[in-house]
């Protein structure tokens, strides 16, 4: 009779060595996929941050033009005669 309880303890102690082996690669495979996220989340920001910047550059190059064009107005506007023959 201990010898059928020696087997039904080896047999439990396959069943836990085999669940924990389940666990283990279930944590592996969480582990792995964060790290892909927070490496995807990492260089969509830093692809994000040079985007805007690149637009931030652009829009402030735009105001400026606007701004030139608006004083050009106003000067044509307050001295008309300037521009007849």
């Amino acid at each position: 009779m201990a010898r059928a309880g020696g087997i039904t303890n080896a047999v439990n102690v396959g069943i836990a060595v085999q669940a924990d082996w389940e666990n283990r690669e279930f944590i592996s495979h969480i582990s792995l996929n964060v790290r892909r996220l927070f490496e995807f989340l990492v260089h969509f920001e830093a692809t994000t941050k040079s985007k805007l910047a690149s637009l931030n550059e652009k829009l402030d190059t735009l105001e400026r033009r606007l701004e030139l064009l608006e004083v050009q107005v106003g000067t044509a506007s307050a001295s008309p005669h300037l521009f007849t023959t």
